[in-house]
């Protein structure tokens, strides 16, 4: 059984409600799935010992959140080449932080990313919203 960290930075909880649906998707796949918001990480240390990570920020003004960037630059230093990670977000009209944060986890840390690319989800309550999280739960699973 793998664990998988999902860290999440919400200012409204969309993105903690499609954090949860992931989840639950990770431990559908039998897999244990910890959540933490983005400011309970301090250091590179907190982000060790896990076998899978996901990370997602709701898009403001095209932008993640802040303290998402702030982790982002700690996570360059946790060695994370190779585990196997995803990207997901909550959005109004644009969607862009869960992309970037999808392409600084791939192209920066050199990690293994989910083949369907980030999740976008303007909430997981909107219709297809829960499958697709669990789904995507699931798919960074097989990959462990």
């Amino acid at each position: 059984m793998g664990k998988v960290l999902i860290v999440y930075a919400t200012r409204s909880e969309e993105t903690k409600g499609i954090a949860d649906l992931i989840a639950e998707g990770v431990r559908i796949s039998g897999h244990e799935a910890e959540l933490k918001r983005v400011n309970e990480i301090k250091n590179e240390e907190d982000l060790k010992g896990y076998d899978g990570y996901l990370f997602g920020s709701a898009t403001y003004h095209g932008e993640m959140i802040s303290s998402m960037k702030q982790l982002l630059f700690i996570a360059e230093r946790a060695e994370l080449k190779g585990k196997p990670g995803g990207a997901f977000g909550s959005y109004g009209w644009s969607g862009e932080a869960a992309g970037r944060i999808f392409d600084t986890m791939a192209n920066i840390y050199g990690m293994d990313m989910v083949s369907d690319g980030p999740l976008m989800l303007k909430a997981g309550w909107v219709e297809g919203g829960i499958q697709a999280a669990q789904g995507y739960g699931k798919n960074l699973s097989a990959m462990m």
